[in-house]
């Protein structure tokens, strides 16, 4: 039994949910939905605040506390410059993915059914 994996993108969770409980249905359990981000950490999970004087980056300050190799990258960013408006807002579109691993005689009607829900392998 040979198997394909599955990495489909959406515009919406329920577009994908769709498609996952189709998939357990089938007795799939290999499945997982995730929502893409900007940044590692998703969003501005824990902001500095200026008073205490403790700010690591431009980055720290504007968007939330991003620790790792990333601070350069995003400081560099429009949302912390503020040099430019940046053409748009963070991850748009298609940014729901749904992975899983399904036998390779099941992949070609999954390849159908995800595009049919609007989604793309």
């Amino acid at each position: 039994m040979a198997e394909r994996n599955i990495l489909a993108y959406f515009n919406t969770v329920e577009q994908a949910e769709v498609i996952a409980n189709h998939i357990k249905r089938m007795g799939i359990k290999d499945v997982q939905i995730d929502r893409i981000h900007k940044f590692p950490e998703g969003a501005a999970d824990h902001l500095m605040n200026p008073v205490t004087g403790q700010i690591g980056s431009l980055s720290d300050l504007t968007l939330g506390d991003i620790s790792g190799d990333v601070g350069p990258l995003t400081a560099a960013d429009t949302s912390a410059s503020g040099m430019s408006d940046g053409g748009g807002t963070a991850v748009s579109g298609r940014d729901i993915l749904l992975a899983a691993i399904v036998d390779e005689s099941q992949f070609e009607q999954l390849r159908q059914e995800i595009g049919e829900q609007g989604g793309l392998i």
